[in-house]
């Protein structure tokens, strides 16, 4: 009976040991249950949240692809413009230069033009001085020759009438 009861004692001190890590395995389970359920909603709530930020950036990707066209645009528009601008620039040195060019010639045709006008007065001048000294020449002759006419005669009198007087 002694075996028995040490054989009953150890049974009992078995089933205690069973039971206890039994009793501490289920505790263990349940802590393990509860930040498995706690994980989990942590997970979901991240889940939710990615899902949230995805769904942003889907939004602004949408919104920045209007914004990225339009920025294209510019930046072709801007292009075209810079090269206008520099086409324009180009034409303004040209007209710039054909104006000086042009000018110049204005310049050289008028000095030209007033030369012509000096050279012309002086020729006119000559020319007046050279009538003059060929009227006077030619009243000259004809006051010789009224001092050879015969007064006395019609016609003499009508040829002679005025150059006596201007003598």
């Amino acid at each position: 009976m002694k075996v028995m009861m040490v054989l009953g004692f150890f049974c009992v001190c078995v089933l205690i040991a069973v039971g206890y890590q039994a009793f501490q395995q289920e505790f263990t389970i349940r802590r393990l249950k509860s930040q498995i359920t706690s994980t989990t909603e942590q997970v979901k709530a991240k889940e939710d949240e990615i899902v949230k930020a995805k769904l942003k950036i889907q939004q602004l990707n949408d919104e920045l692809t209007p914004l990225n066209k339009k920025r294209d645009e510019l930046t072709k528009k801007k292009a075209e413009l810079q090269k206008a601008s520099g086409e324009s620039e180009k034409s303004l040195n040209t007209c710039q230069k054909e104006k000086t060019d042009s000018e110049q010639k204005k310049t050289k045709a008028t000095e030209a033009l007033e030369k012509q006008k000096i050279d012309q007065k002086a020729e006119e001048e000559k020319t007046q001085v050279e009538v003059q000294n060929l009227q006077k020449q030619i009243l000259d002759r004809d006051a010789k020759i009224c001092e050879f006419v015969d007064a006395d005669k019609e016609e003499g009198r009508k040829l002679c009438e005025g150059k006596k007087a201007a003598r």
